[in-house]
């Protein structure tokens, strides 16, 4: 058998709108298709070149027939078999057991690796080793998971506890369970222990493995991913899609593992985040010697007195005076101002429009 390194494929699931970005990131245009970082690059192109030194070209994105085009136009190098096409969003246990399936036929000890298009990572030799030492463990047949070590008492992300280090591993430890979003006291309370690390979604399987761990509770889902994989003339791929359940990796295969004792994590001890809202978006922009950060050209802001976000993307010249911890979004189409304390509620609005619409703002 080949080293588990030569068998490893990164799966890169592309969906969702990052409503809490919205008007930057739309259902049309989600957020993994802008440069959020400043950097000159999108984040998916940023994904794919933070992989490529583990994967090579051993890279499958899924993604919705809608993006797959923009998808295609940043990513030009890649090839046919390897993007997935899914007809209809059925959350991320869908996308990434189909890749798994698709894998699993190429190469039956196949190893994944699944991350998410839209997240930022700072020390990509930290990210590398982490992954490494996780692919050498997911050869053993264990559900891996990277776990972030935590900075803050967040509360906008999940959680893994820990418990026993795993004997001749470098730095894995097993997993208790998965906690969801806590509360403020919740979160200070999982720091003092020093168990916790936020839930970064990565999860790095042998492909095969992870069908099998879906098929103890989901014995249909997991059969009907395999049947797509390997889909026969006369065969419904569109019926056989629509009837997956919709249910995240998390709570289909992630937790009832670690409920088995099924399921390791590599502590990640580099920066990362997955943008969840302009609060976010900000502490990842450089910081400049005053005034407000800013996503876009700085020319285009004039500040007195004041801070916050600032991304002007219509053309127009965006003038603060006296306001602290402002957000102000400004594209050609839709103007956001909201404070940094109210960022998480921004969903709020886009359902808002929903309900009055205005689906062509969405």
């Amino acid at each position: 058998m080949s080293e588990p390194l030569s068998r490893f494929h990164a799966v890169i699931p592309a969906g969702g709108a990052g409503t809490r970005l919205w008007p930057l990131s739309r259902a049309g245009a989600p957020k993994f298709l802008h440069d959020l970082t400043g950097s000159g690059r999108t984040l998916i192109r940023e994904t794919v070149e933070r992989v490529e030194p583990l994967a090579g070209d051993r890279i499958l994105v899924v993604t919705g027939a809608r993006h797959a085009e923009a998808i295609r136009d940043q990513l030009p190098a890649l090839g046919p078999d390897q993007m997935l096409i899914e007809p209809s969003p059925r959350d991320s246990m869908a996308a990434i057991g189909w890749a798994a399936a698709v894998l699993e036929a190429r190469d039956p000890d196949a190893i994944l690796g699944s991350f998410a298009a839209d997240h930022v990572i700072q020390d990509r030799p930290a990210f590398e080793r982490s992954i490494a030492e996780a692919i050498d463990l997911a050869d053993t047949g264990r559900l891996v998971t990277i776990g972030i070590t935590p900075t803050y008492p967040a509360t906008g992300f999940g959680y893994i506890q820990s418990g026993r280090p795993v004997a001749g591993a470098r730095t894995a430890l097993h997993v208790r369970q998965f906690v969801e979003k806590p509360s403020a006291t919740q979160a200070a309370a999982y720091l003092a222990t020093g168990e916790f690390r936020w839930n970064a979604g990565m999860f790095v399987v042998r492909a095969g493995r992870l069908l099998d761990l879906l098929a103890l509770r989901h014995p249909h889902f997991a059969a009907d991913l395999r049947r797509l994989a390997r889909i026969r003339p006369g065969d419904d791929f569109a019926a056989i899609w629509d009837g997956l359940p919709k249910i995240a990796i998390d709570h289909a295969v992630a937790e009832p593992a670690a409920d088995d004792g099924e399921v390791l994590v590599v502590p990640g001890a580099f920066g990362w985040d997955d943008i969840g809202d302009f609060t976010s978006l900000a502490a990842i922009l450089p910081a400049p010697a005053s005034g407000p950060r800013v996503l876009g050209d700085p020319a285009q802001v004039t500040a007195i007195d004041s801070t916050g976000l600032v991304a002007p993307g219509s053309g127009r010249a965006v003038a603060l005076l006296g306001v602290q911890d402002i957000v102000v979004i400004d594209t050609e189409d839709a103007l956001l101002v909201t404070t940094a304390a109210r960022a998480q509620e921004v969903k709020a609005l886009v359902d808002a429009l929903r309900e009055r619409g205005r689906t062509d703002l969405l």
